[in-house]
């Protein structure tokens, strides 16, 4: 397994650290898994004056996994818009061919209390959400800020999806569907948006290969409130990539914390990057007290699809479980009674488990 290790920026060196000590774990069993570090998003500027250096693009192609941190901080708010962390991300979704965002977001029975939900509502939640992440208003164009004829400025982008980026990423959702609980709900605007109703007609028309599973079609600003009223009518949500940019983050705080959501991005051949949903926390790092178990689950959503290895992925996700119950929390989701520990004590405990 050759695997890319891209810490990036902010907490993200502290997590990966400890989703490193979790690979280790399994290295020393016998698991053949060869890393190698690179450098993106602030890190990349700050080493190679590019968020996305050719050499980390190069070390990205030929792994067979990228295992990511975040990436972002306050110092590099002021440079252009193309050295911004934030367009490495971009640019390494798009180089990759990343378009299947898969987002699970699945409550652990000990932090049910760690909701801001009430346990009756989320007990028991098992949400998928797909999000595409390749086209959508990040990426169209045209885009910029431009000034009109009477003198005022206008800021401008471009949201449009093609047949083909539709059908690719409903494929996934409604295979993913069938592994599961045969029921579909894909997010639109499709009440206001041309885009939202182009997206409606070709995942209908995909659906009509998949008749097993029940396909529902939802409001984004409806699926918003439907999350936090009852979430638990969702098994699979399918949706375009600035909704399910939204929609995720709103889901993590239906399991307690951001910090508990792990994610992985996909191309066709199963490819992918792995990186917790949350961000690069600049205002916490170097405190040790981030929470790394969503970068720890991220890595056994790697050995599961990408190297198809569903023993160690099930067994770093039970280590995960078996440190909770054993009342292990970070502060995000401490609660009274339970023990609070930091970023590098959590990953132990992970690993004593493991």
């Amino acid at each position: 397994m050759k695997i890319a290790v891209l810490p990036g920026d902010g907490i993200g060196t502290e997590i990966v650290a400890q989703a490193m000590k979790v690979l280790e774990a399994l290295r020393s069993d016998g698991v053949k898994i060869e890393t190698e570090h690179g450098y993106i998003g602030g890190a990349g500027y700050d080493h190679a004056g590019d968020p996305y250096p050719e050499a980390t693009a190069k070390l990205a192609q030929e792994a067979d996994a990228v295992l990511l941190g975040a990436v972002g901080g306050y110092q590099y708010d002021t440079l252009p818009r193309a050295m911004r962390p934030e367009q490495g991300l971009l640019r390494i979704r798009k180089g990759l061919e990343l378009f299947a965002n898969l987002r699970p977001a699945l409550l652990y029975p000990e932090l049910a209390s760690a909701s801001t939900l009430k346990p009756e509502v989320v007990a028991g939640l098992d949400i998928m959400i797909l999000r595409e992440l390749t086209g959508d208003i990040y990426f169209g164009q045209p885009r910029g800020i431009r000034t009109l004829d009477n003198g005022e400025r206008q800021g401008f982008d471009t949201m449009h999806y093609s047949e083909s980026e539709i059908r690719r990423v409903a494929h996934v959702g409604f295979q993913i569907a069938m592994k599961r609980n045969k029921k579909m709900c894909s997010v639109d605007k499709a009440n206001v948006l041309d885009t939202s109703m182009f997206w409606r007609e070709i995942v209908t028309e995909v659906a009509k290969e998949y008749p097993q599973v029940e396909l529902s079609h939802m409001y984004v600003d409806n699926a918003a409130m439907q999350l936090v009223r009852a979430p638990k009518q969702f098994d699979v949500i399918l949706t375009g990539n600035i909704f399910g940019d939204i929609l995720s983050d709103e889901a993590s705080m239906l399991t307690g914390s951001i910090g508990m959501l792990p994610s992985a991005s996909l191309d066709k051949n199963n490819k992918g990057m792995y990186e917790p949903s949350h961000g690069s926390a600049p205002d916490i790092a170097g405190k040790d007290i981030a929470n790394p178990l969503a970068t720890i689950l991220s890595a056994a959503m790697m050995l599961r699809y990408t190297f198809n290895d569903e023993t160690n992925a099930a067994r770093i996700e039970n280590a995960v479980k078996k440190a909770l119950a054993q009342g292990y929390r970070t502060g995000d989701i401490y609660t009274e009674g339970t023990t609070k520990v930091g970023c590098n004590a959590m990953g132990d405990a992970v690993v004593a488990a493991l």
